[in-house]
């Protein structure tokens, strides 16, 4: 279970699965929480009033840390663009997203129906249908939602860290059936910003037909 895809950076660049980070403070819940719990109602109520999104993003997995943008175009359109060196990228053109690896010069797609990345771009987002929440938990600053999958609830668990004040999406992380983890946070996230749509375009490094 990857937010986009387990192989966005080869190595001994970072994986881009998502990681479950859960410190000593934080008091775990580990029976399936409600849907109708007050958390819930209110991740659910952000989530479906995020619009566009800009935001630098930090991503740690295995010791390794990338850094990079965040552009988010809801429904059906994110990018994530890499700081340099990194030439990877990851782009939804709201049909399917698209992983450029640099290394090897190629990329390899997938219907974004397919990823769990379409949990956050779909229009009617919800905490609940094929997604079941197991766990809410709390820091003092923090609110943690995690999220399974379920026709197949052992492929991967996704938690969502929101901010309390004030209230805003924070952090994600995803720990896939393979033991990946990965740590995504978001800073300085500005919302309701205008996006280029060429953003969400994937192009060929090297154009040909339609791509160029």
């Amino acid at each position: 279970m990857a937010f986009v895809n387990t192989k966005i950076l080869s190595a001994p660049k970072m994986l881009a699965s998502m990681a479950l980070v859960i410190g000593a403070l934080i008091s775990f819940q580990s029976f399936a929480a409600s849907s109708t719990a007050p958390e819930v109602i209110a991740a659910e109520k952000y989530l479906k009033s995020m619009d566009t999104v800009r935001a630098r993003f930090v991503q740690e997995s295995n010791g390794l840390q990338a850094t990079g943008t965040f552009y988010l175009d809801r429904p059906g359109k994110l990018r994530f663009e890499y700081d340099p060196p990194i030439q990877d990228y990851i782009v939804a053109d709201g049909i399917f997203i698209y992983f450029y690896d640099s290394e090897l010069g190629q990329q390899t797609n997938a219907p974004i129906g397919q990823t769990l990345a379409d949990f956050l771009l779909r229009e009617n987002i919800s905490l609940s249908g094929d997604v079941v929440v197991k766990g809410i938990s709390h820091t003092p600053e923090n609110v943690n939602i995690t999220v399974v999958q379920k026709s197949d609830p052992l492929a991967g668990a996704l938690t969502l860290t929101f901010n309390k004040e004030p209230y805003q999406l924070k952090k994600w992380t995803v720990v896939d059936a393979t033991g990946a983890q990965t740590d995504v946070t978001l800073l300085d996230a500005e919302t309701d910003v205008a996006l280029d749509s060429s953003l969400f375009v994937y192009r060929d490094q090297k154009p040909k037909g339609l791509n160029q």
